[in-house]
């Protein structure tokens, strides 16, 4: 499923929300210096926010089609999975990860972000939870039942802080495992977003459950959310929290 998300690269990168502002110039104050490796970076969604803010960025991912997305942005990128890149002597200030920490190994994964950070260097990873209106999340699963028998997406689910917080809970832990790191610090922004039934239906076909479904599977998953969404006017705010852990790299 990792990479699977290039099968629209473009539709990912114009539909998927950025991360708020406060996030990229709080990452930027406490690293020592502007070099930034992003890890799955998918198109450059946060890469592009980095450079903005003065950064040079470097970014890693799998899946060469959103590599080569990420790259017409103005992005470097190398296709590698994390854990198999070769850094070649190369170190950052920081090491990003928006959306993709949870496909990288929690063993490896910070022991090899601390071996390419600079002393204070800063690892910070991040990602969108978010609820959609209950009338919305429950024609979700009513169609993924129809066209997704079996699939997690579905059954009734816990409420998505729920489960962030114990995949952030995790992150944090394995985290404070690796030597070569400070204890970590969580962080959260909250923030809102109007969606309208077109922007919604546009957003789905980017997430997990539905990136390698048949055209026509998802055409049904989509007209059923959307009915619902008609039902609550054609829009809805969604709320987000993003949530970060950051942890320093030790001066050793």
């Amino acid at each position: 499923m990792a990479e699977s998300f290039g099968t629209d690269a473009e539709r990912y990168d114009r539909a998927r929300p950025e991360y708020p502002r406060e996030l990229v110039d709080r990452v930027v104050a406490a690293s020592p210096g502007p070099d930034v490796l992003d890890v799955g970076c998918g198109t450059g969604i946060e890469a592009r926010q980095f450079r903005a803010a003065g950064c040079r960025v470097l970014g890693i991912d799998p899946d060469e089609r959103m590599a080569a997305f990420a790259r017409q942005g103005g992005i470097d990128v190398e296709v590698a999975k994390f854990e198999d890149w070769a850094p070649a002597g190369r170190t950052f200030d920081a090491v990003v990860a928006g959306q993709a920490w949870h496909w990288v190994d929690p063993a490896t994964g910070p022991a090899k972000a601390a071996r390419v950070l600079r002393p204070g260097g800063l690892l910070a990873v991040f990602a969108h939870v978010f609820q959609p209106p209950a009338e919305v999340a429950a024609a979700f699963a009513a169609a993924c039942r129809r066209v997704l028998p079996g699939s997690p997406f579905a059954a009734e689910s816990r409420p998505a802080a729920e489960i962030y917080d114990v995949m952030f809970t995790g992150f944090a832990d394995a985290i404070a495992r690796e030597d070569g790191l400070g204890t970590p610090d969580r962080w959260h922004f909250e923030w809102q977003r109007t969606y309208t039934r077109t922007e919604w239906l546009d957003f789905l076909p980017t997430t997990g459950g539905l990136t390698r479904l048949p055209p026509d599977k998802l055409a049904e998953v989509l007209s059923e959310v959307g009915a619902a969404i008609d039902g609550l006017g054609g829009s809805f705010v969604l709320p987000y929290t993003t949530l970060a852990v950051v942890a320093t790299r030790l001066d050793k």
